[in-house]
């Protein structure tokens, strides 16, 4: 088949091959595909992981996406903005466990502007300058700039300047205006997405990519989004990995209307066709908070290279009743299993050390 032949070849794929490739490719066909190109950017039979924790600073939001059961209103008693002595057990914790960062992440407050976060990263850095920061994904970065007046460049400028070192691809969900009016309709628009990651880049900030599949998207929609993020990424190179994961429903407004989730076979396909098509990403991130950790196993033989992070603390997919939990020492054991060597790394891929 000539689509086999170009990927064996390491030529590129269209998007009706990769839409050929989700939808038609035997499943062990596609596997092995995925494996070669993942084998071809990685030969050293590694897979790494990060050692960091989710900090969400606040579950205020004025989104209100479909297929989240996280957010609150400011009029909710469980409503919060997180206290900086708070903020400080969480980060002192995540470097007694040999954590190298945390991924900063929270709803869209109505009345937090950017002197918040830049008090928020200056605090951090100030306590804790060993501490990488992965923070604010792209409707974050919008929303600072509306409630404050300023451009999406100046903003990040700004956050850069007090600490913040990378931008996490939350958000992105899928890349296509006519589901995201769907399932989240006050989010970020596509084109708003690409603007805060192209803008970053331009700056210096590298960033990661990532795709929430399996809510109300089609075969169609799923490449188109990752046509987007190769397009975007042949332009600036500023992506260091790819996440896709499946829409966990539980709980969840959207929920309501998508009542399957997406099943372990369908999540191995999107991860192998992802590896497949997006030939200028270096790396390819298995999810086992969504998936556990067998099927996170498999994937590092469909195409993923990284096991993701060991996330001493995770909010969001909990709340949709996703509750996947693993110990660092299950972690070096799955990947070791799957016949790899395990790697600890940092945010930005850089190896520290091997188990």
């Amino acid at each position: 088949m000539e689509v086999v032949e170009k990927v064996l070849s390491g030529e590129r794929i269209s998007e009706g091959e990769a839409l050929w490739l989700l939808r038609e490719a035997d499943l062990i066909t596609l596997g092995q595909l995925a494996n070669f190109v993942r084998n071809r950017k990685h030969p050293e039979k590694e897979v790494t992981f990060v050692i960091d924790r989710n900090i969400n600073y606040t579950n205020i939001c004025t989104c209100k996406c479909r297929f989240c059961a996280f957010y609150r209103e400011e009029k909710d008693p469980d409503a919060y903005v997180i206290d900086w002595e708070t903020l400080r057990k969480k980060i002192e914790e995540t470097v007694e466990l040999g954590g190298t960062a945390v991924l900063l992440q929270g709803g869209l407050h109505p009345s937090l502007g950017i002197e918040y976060y830049e008090e928020l990263l200056s605090f951090i850095k100030s306590n804790f300058p060993q501490i990488h920061v992965h923070g604010f994904s792209a409707p974050e970065i919008l929303h600072i700039s509306r409630v404050s007046g300023l451009s999406i460049e100046e903003v990040l400028k700004r956050l850069k300047s007090c600490g913040l070192g990378s931008i996490p691809g939350g958000g992105a969900e899928i890349l296509v205006d006519k589901v995201r009016e769907r399932i989240a309709p006050r989010k970020a628009k596509t084109k708003e997405w690409l603007e805060v990651h192209r803008t970053a880049h331009r700056l210096g900030l590298r960033t990661t990519a990532t795709m929430m599949f399996g809510s109300l998207d089609t075969d169609e929609d799923i490449v188109e989004h990752l046509k987007v993020i190769r397009e975007l990424q042949d332009e600036t190179g500023g992506f260091t990995a790819f996440i896709p994961w499946s829409y966990q429903p539980d709980n969840t407004e959207l929920g309501r209307e998508v009542k399957d989730k997406a099943s372990g076979e369908r999540y191995l396909r999107v991860l192998a066709v992802s590896r497949i098509y997006l030939d200028n990403i270096p790396n390819v991130q298995a999810s086992w908070v969504t998936q556990g950790g067998k099927l996170a196993q498999v994937a590092l033989k469909f195409g993923a290279n990284d096991f993701g992070s060991l996330m001493i603390e995770e909010n969001v997919v909990a709340a949709a009743g996703v509750k996947f939990r693993m110990p660092l020492s299950e972690i070096i054991r799955l990947i070791k299993d799957a016949g790899y060597t395990p790697v600890q790394r940092d945010t930005l891929y850089q190896k520290l050390r091997s188990f």
